[in-house]
This record gives C-alpha cells, structure tokens and sequence, in this order.
C-alpha cells in the first residue's frame, strides 16, 4: 500500500510542469546565490572610475554602473541579500499568523473574536502603506524590515489558517480525539495543523513574490537596505539617472526581480496541484 502510494506521488509530479520547471528555476537561484560570487572575478563592492558606465562586454557581461562597478557582480551579491531578507521575512508571518489563526479558530468564541477583529483592523490599511510607514518610522536597517513585515503579513496566514481549522473542527477526526480527552496542544498540533497547513503553504510561494516587490520597493524609495550594499531595488533607483547611458543598470537587477517573481509563482501553482485533495 505504501508502495502505491509513492508510485501515485511520482506519477502526480512527473505530470506537474509548473512544479518541475519551478523548482528548475529556484534550483539555479540557489546556486547563483551560493556559488555566484565566488565565480564572477570582480568585487560588487570595487570601483573602477576607469571603466565607468561600460556597456555589457565579454569582460563584464552586464556591464558596469556609474562608478565602475561590475553590475553582474553585483546582481549576484544582491541576489543574496534579498533573498535572505525575504526568506525571513516570509517565514517569521508564516509562523506567526499560523499559529494565531490555529488558536483563533480551535478556541473560538471571545478569544477568536478579540483577534479576528484586530486583524479586520489591520486588513483595512494597504498592504504596503503599512510596510513603508512602519520602518519610514522606525528608520532604514535590515531588523526593521524584518519586523515591519512581521507585523504585516502574518494577517492573511491567520485568516487562511483560522477558515481551515474551523472547518476542520466540525469533521469526525477532531471530534474523536477530543473525546478520547488529548489535550488541546495535542490536538491542535498533531491532529488539526497537519491538515489545514497546506493552502498556508500554497499562500506563502505566492506572498514570496509580494514580499520581494515590498523589499525592493524599500529599497528604491530608500528606505530598504542602505548602500554600498548591493540590493536590487537599490541598483533600479541607481540606474534611474543614466537610464540612456546605462540601461543595463537598471535592466539585469529588474530581469532578476521577475525571474524570482515567475519562479514562485510556478511553484505556487505546482504545489496547488500537487497537494490538492483528489475529489
């Protein structure tokens, strides 16, 4: 039986393309991450005023910005520190809304209202009118994304996981453990999570891409990661004032934000697929 049900699991993703393509995409934005730097020759950090605003060349394949540095380099380096913040700053809500919503939904009554209420609250405001005016307040720094996004993102796991559990606490399964007398932490844990958590981790392949538009559009508007740190929607900003003389600064780190942006999204897709419940 078990053997069956792997075989059924292989069959589903040879005929999942999205997913297959997907994690292809996501496969070659580890390694450029990982091994990127350490194989282009040129320092993102390096200025070269002898080669300033040099047209992509065999020598420097996207070229060079304003201050010679090498522009492949630098898409590289940033690619590793966006994806880094957005990894966290995915994952912290992820965690967080889950768990509100799971408590929220399997507790109900006051405890659910208080805490649904606050989020209509929160749900009310733009996504990003919240993001930009909680670190335009705090300030520009890395922690300060990271916490901003926190406080922002984890609303729509809550709800998405708090629907799930109160679905899933009027079938069969949840009434018979609970009269077996498990506690409430076992119950929600090991009986109710493993089975409502799925459309939260479809969600979050999707919020991949809002989140690292929200990180790069900081970046542009200044208020993301500060230079000289490489970081994509930085370069964009960079690449504003030399946008006839310079294209390229501005084109590869945008080429790179839609290329992680279709990456997740394919895998988003994929994974709907792949783990929807067969009828």
């Amino acid at each position: 039986m078990r053997r069956l049900v792997g075989e059924e699991t292989i069959r589903r993703f040879a005929r999942n393309r999205s997913l297959q393509v997907g994690l292809l995409m996501l496969a070659m934005i580890a390694v450029a991450s990982l091994l990127g730097p350490s194989l282009v020759p040129y320092d993102p950090l390096e200025l070269d005023f002898g080669n300033v605003l040099q047209a992509p060349t065999l020598q420097h394949w996207f070229g060079t910005d304003d201050l010679g540095r090498d522009v492949l380099a630098r898409v590289v380096a940033a690619g590793q520190v966006d994806m880094q913040v957005v990894s966290i700053c995915v994952l912290l809500p992820f965690l967080i809304g889950s768990s509100i919503g799971l408590v929220s939904g399997y507790f109900g009554g006051w405890i659910d209202l208080l805490i649904m209420r606050f989020v209509d609250i929160l749900w009310a405001f733009p996504f990003y009118v919240l993001v930009i005016s909680i670190v335009g307040a705090l300030g520009p720094s890395t922690t300060n994304i990271y916490l901003a996004f926190s406080l922002v993102v984890w609303i729509s796991f809550a709800r998405i996981v708090r629907g799930e559990v109160l679905l899933a606490r009027r079938l069969e399964y949840t009434q018979a453990v609970s009269v077996l007398g498990y506690s409430h932490a076992r119950i929600m844990l090991r009986h109710v999570l493993p089975n409502v958590i799925t459309p939260a981790i479809v969600f979050m392949m999707a919020d991949v891409v809002l989140t690292i538009l929200g990180v790069t559009s900081l970046g542009f508007l200044g208020l993301g990661i500060q230079p000289p740190t490489p970081e994509w929607g930085v370069m964009i900003a960079d690449g504003r004032n030399f946008i006839q003389d310079g294209w390229w600064i501005s084109l590869f780190p945008g080429l790179a934000i839609i290329f992680v942006g279709v990456t997740f999204t394919l895998i988003g897709d994929g994974l709907d697929d792949f783990l929807r419940p067969k009828a």
